[in-house]
């Protein structure tokens, strides 16, 4: 990433940008089907309206912002501390559903699980990348996380838990690609 004050766009901000927009459709498409009609749909829509408006974005800033010079710390992908988190969360996210859905069968909790655990992930990438905008996602992530299990133990069904932590967690993804974008937007401009 490109230090403070420093013109260009952000080492890995458009393929970043990208996987968020995928997962964030992802949470959006998968975890709207259990509301009532025309629910769905609608929020369907406007999920990959977002994710459209947000792909144009990143296009655009990518064809116009020339990348800023990278420091030794950009490795990415290819950092081994990376794998170690992306293990880490594996671990977690698979041994955790194997519990949630086997041994105490609440499917219904599933993915308030997953994004308490792609929000902890986030912590670590956020270390791992200098990049202090992923602590704040992190945090917006497990907090939806853990408000889909306070949903649930009040008395909220699979579909009102997929809203709060599936939705949600897909809102944050996309509302985190509009954030980078305009920083970038500005700080190039």
């Amino acid at each position: 990433m490109s230090t403070p004050g420093t013109r260009g766009r952000p080492s890995g901000l458009v393929i970043g940008s990208l996987v968020a927009i995928s997962f964030g459709t992802v949470f959006v498409m998968v975890n709207s089907g259990g509301l009532p009609a025309p629910w769905p749909l609608v929020v369907r829509i406007a999920g990959l309206l977002v994710a459209v408006l947000l792909l144009v974005g990143v296009f655009r800033v990518a064809r116009q912002a020339p990348p800023a010079a990278q420091g030794p710390e950009a490795a990415g992908f290819m950092d081994r501390r990376y794998w170690i988190v992306v293990a880490l969360e594996a671990v977690a996210l698979f041994g955790g559903l194997a519990v949630i859905n086997n041994v105490f069968d609440r499917p219904e909790v599933s993915v308030a699980w997953v994004a308490v655990v792609v929000g902890v992930h986030f912590f670590g990438l956020a270390a791992v990348w200098r990049m202090p905008r992923y602590h704040w996602l992190g945090a917006v992530m497990t907090a939806l996380g853990l408000a889909g299990f306070l949903t649930y133990a009040l008395g909220g069904d699979a579909a009102a838990v997929a809203l709060v932590s599936g939705v949600g967690c897909g809102a944050a993804l996309f509302a985190t690609v509009a954030l980078a974008l305009r920083d970038t937007t500005r700080r190039t401009a």
